[in-house]
């Protein structure tokens, strides 16, 4: 196969690896998010709040999620501006990110975006893109700071 079309192949096969994340968030399918990511997962969402910077599991991570979001009637994702390096078996991928959060509420402050920028490694395991490090850096939040809680 001519080395740019396996490039430009696993340039896709990275980067809908990290779209499925996010779909698969948005759908609360969690078990297709859990599927993601690799064993140990370095995972930081400090800019947001989320706690010290880690080494955590998959499963952790997606209880995290459940158990934040399950108030919310609705998220949307929106990722792009993807930028990748591949090399070998391993991956970094950085990308925009916006996020909606969306409850209707007595207040009629529906809604909470969040902007910022993803920092993601991968490494290919069984032919597979599997997500060992998901770094968020928070730009800013608008919206109602107090939706679903």
């Amino acid at each position: 196969m001519d080395k740019d079309l396996l490039t430009e192949t696993e340039r896709d096969r990275v980067i809908e690896s990290v779209t499925t994340l996010f779909v698969e968030t948005d759908k609360r399918d969690w078990s297709a998010v859990q599927s993601c990511f690799a064993t140990g997962v370095f995972f930081d969402m400090s800019s947001q709040g989320g706690g010290p910077p880690g080494t955590t599991t998959p499963d952790r991570i997606v209880q995290g999620w459940k158990n934040g979001l399950k108030n919310l009637q609705a998220i949307h994702h929106q990722a792009g501006n993807f930028l990748f390096h591949i090399s070998g078996e391993a991956a970094t991928v950085f990308c925009y990110g916006i996020t909606f959060h969306y409850l209707p509420n007595p207040s009629r402050q529906n809604t909470r975006t969040f902007v910022g920028s993803y920092e993601f490694h991968l490494v290919k395991q069984d032919g597979v893109w599997l997500i060992d490090t998901m770094a968020y850096h928070a730009g800013f939040v608008d919206g109602n700071q107090n939706l679903g809680k």
